[in-house]
């Protein structure tokens, strides 16, 4: 598409999705930032910005997406990618298309491939107790916040429940004696084979996939597949055996047959948000 057919935003418009989005995003960004400058740490709220390469401030700044044009955007706005025309700046949507046809073309098929499988929600969170288990408090990631349970309890539960586990992002921070214990042997190379849309992890993921996309597809759908792990990654660590309580995060206590029946109804709402957020990245790349 040329600049001259691409859909066209005024100045005022497309100021006012950029100031909307910084300010959606800064609501995030500030108590991450403020505990940054101190060198304090949350295991909840700060886990996105640790675990994804995605800056603040890239998250904070605003694309349009592939085939807008930006009526009197001047040429040193919005960066490199972009094309000057005589009535403003739009996405060099094939430049960065070839620059990252690759990843771009591994993205589609891991989104295509886990949007057309069946959703499974038989895990109930025991990949974050794999990720503990055999370890003493002094040994867990997350040592600053004390275990709800033994480390010989949580151990028992881990074998008692078994592992699920099909997310290789998840199961590569399994303890040794717990990758065995694992009904799959997630890698790299199988990913394609093996992601399905009712983990948690994938959905989170979905975050991941989006900033990798960006500038070609808009900010706030970047944005959204932040807001969506945030919720995630939430229920993630409240059926963790880590007790974050006193962060007003109450437990969800996997170890029983109601904290296990929470976790899974909780785990279909999180596939049923996020499967229109993968149905609009594909439309992005399709």
């Amino acid at each position: 598409m040329t600049a001259a057919l691409a859909p066209a935003l005024d100045v005022a418009d497309w100021q006012a999705r950029r100031r909307a989005h910084e300010e959606r995003v800064d609501a995030w960004l500030a108590p991450h930032l403020a505990r940054r400058r101190t060198g304090a740490t949350h295991p909840v709220e700060d886990f996105l910005f640790s675990y994804y390469s995605h800056r603040p401030a890239q998250l904070r700044r605003w694309h349009p997406g592939a085939g807008v044009l930006l009526r009197g955007a001047g040429p040193a706005e919005f960066g490199r990618d972009y094309l000057t025309t005589a009535a403003g700046r739009t996405l060099d949507t094939e430049g960065v298309r070839a620059r990252r046809a690759e990843s771009i073309r591994w993205i589609r098929t891991l989104l295509a491939a886990t949007a057309g499988r069946p959703a499974h929600f038989g895990c109930f969170g025991m990949h974050e107790w794999a990720m503990v288990y055999r370890q003493t408090q002094d040994e867990v990631r997350h040592n600053a916040w004390p275990l709800r349970l033994s480390p010989a309890e949580t151990a028992a539960v881990v074998e008692e429940r078994g592992v699920r586990c099909s997310h290789f992002d998840a199961y590569r921070f399994f303890t040794p004696p717990a990758r065995p214990l694992n009904l799959l042997t997630p890698t790299r190379e199988t990913q394609y084979a093996l992601e399905q849309p009712g983990c948690l992890h994938a959905n989170m993921d979905l975050y991941k996939w989006a900033y990798k996309l960006s500038p070609l597809v808009p900010s706030e759908l970047v944005a959204d597949c932040f807001a969506l792990a945030r919720e995630i990654r939430t229920l993630d660590m409240r059926a963790s055996p880590y007790d974050l309580a006193d962060l007003g995060y109450p437990p969800v206590r996997v170890e029983t047959p109601e904290g296990r029946a929470e976790y899974a109804a909780a785990q279909r709402g999180f596939a049923e948000r996020a499967a229109p957020l993968r149905a609009r990245l594909l439309a992005a790349l399709d």
